[in-house]
């Protein structure tokens, strides 16, 4: 049995998120929700969030208990556009340059233990 969250249009890059997302992958919930909690990274904020909303969907939906679930998979995806949305920023002389703000979908899967 599996349960699954996804955030949306995470206004960060990536490959930031992914930096994140490589620690918590495999490890028991628990276990990942105080590495993620002792993490500097804005990004652990986030996945932090969406690992509970899967443990939450998890204990609710499929009445799984919580000390036999694992990250069995999490994915940061690019968000819509190529994953940026782009900007105009002024520079000298009346010209412009893109400025390119990425964003993207973290997608978390707990599962139980085998």
């Amino acid at each position: 049995m599996e349960a699954r969250a996804v955030a949306r249009y995470i206004r960060m890059s990536p490959w930031k998120v992914r930096r994140v997302a490589d620690v918590v992958r495999g490890r028991s919930v628990d276990e990942a929700l105080a590495l993620l909690r002792a993490m500097p990274h804005r990004a652990a904020r986030v996945v932090e969030k969406v690992v509970r909303s899967a443990v939450a969907n998890a204990e609710h939906n499929l009445e799984l208990d919580r000390s036999t679930l694992v990250v069995a998979r999490i994915a940061v995806d690019r968000g819509p556009g190529g994953g940026m949305w782009k900007r105009l920023v002024p520079r000298a002389r009346g010209r412009a340059d893109v400025m390119t703000r990425r964003n993207c979908h973290v997608t978390v899967v707990v599962a139980e233990r085998e």
